[in-house]
């Protein structure tokens, strides 16, 4: 009976996905897995879960660099796994990769941006945009047909970017899409650092790398990466590649941030989806 059940199930969602509607179904709780990473399913249970209805997967992209003397070299691979937990338990139909963390940093040779300081891990961008686009047809062959980038580092946006509209070009008479996604960076960097100047705080304090606003946000996400002892001391000298001053970050201010992140990303992946599902012409072609 439960075989049939599946089978039935698996038949369904097939159907909506060549009709384009698998769009519109709302969150169904479709499989015993309560986490939505795609690292603690099982096949059967990642397909149990497609088959009622997910249809978008989150690919996390942090990066493996130096955040200065007070803050760990992952400090973007553990924040944005923990944000794309939580855009993906709002979306209610969507899973989240495994986190990316090696991304271009810098020139290795001669060392450029952040691989002039130690722990720093980069790869060219030709490597990490086919990562990307292998990742994103994998995702597809799968039918998880709406692939959405969240760059935790802004330093790869162009790379975004590249990827979303080469390979939306090769998916133009399907449902299918790559979503580079820039509300998520504009909501942790820019929104983020305007809330914080609304408060009183200065620009040069909320920084733009391991400052304020950076670490008040690993503080509200991922707080053992933040070396509180650190804090105390003087931070910000043009040999530690910290910008800004991140001695009054705490938890509470980064939760704010937090929240902003979840709700526009959301809000935008949403739109997308909506979006592609108007004005799609021939649902289920292939390319």
């Amino acid at each position: 009976m439960r075989g049939s059940l599946y089978i039935r199930a698996a038949r369904r969602a097939a159907q909506l996905l060549a009709a384009g509607l698998w769009l519109l179904l709302p969150a169904q709780a479709a499989t015993p897995a309560a986490s939505v990473h795609l690292e603690d399913m099982t096949g059967p249970e990642l397909a149990q879960r497609m088959a009622a209805g997910a249809h978008t997967v989150l690919i996390p992209l942090g990066g493996t660099e130096q955040n200065g003397p007070h803050m760990a070299l992952g400090k973007h691979n553990a924040r944005v796994r923990v944000l794309a937990e939580r855009i993906a338990q709002q979306l209610g139909t969507a899973v989240v990769a495994p986190v990316l963390a090696y991304v271009p940093e810098g020139d290795i040779n001669p060392p450029t941006q952040h691989m002039r300081w130690p722990g720093t891990i980069s790869i060219t961008p030709a490597a990490f945009e086919a990562t990307l686009e292998g990742a994103a047809r994998s995702f597809r062959q799968q039918g998880l047909c709406h692939v959405v980038l969240l760059g935790d580092h802004g330093g790869y946006r162009a790379s975004l970017q590249r990827v979303a509209a080469k390979i939306n070009r090769e998916w133009a008479a399907t449902p299918c899409r790559v979503h580079a996604l820039p509300e998520y960076y504009r909501a942790a960097s820019a929104d983020y650092a305007q809330a914080l100047k609304a408060q009183g705080f200065s620009e040069a304090e909320i920084g733009s790398h391991a400052g304020l606003a950076d670490t008040a946000l690993t503080l509200a996400t991922a707080p053992a990466l933040v070396r509180a002892e650190a804090l105390g001391g003087k931070i910000g000298h043009d040999n530690d590649g910290v910008s800004g001053d991140p001695r009054h970050a705490s938890a509470e201010l980064g939760r704010p941030g937090v929240e902003h992140i979840v709700a526009a990303s959301v809000a935008a992946i949403r739109a997308a989806l909506l979006t592609g599902a108007r004005t799609t012409t021939r649902p289920g072609a292939s390319p």
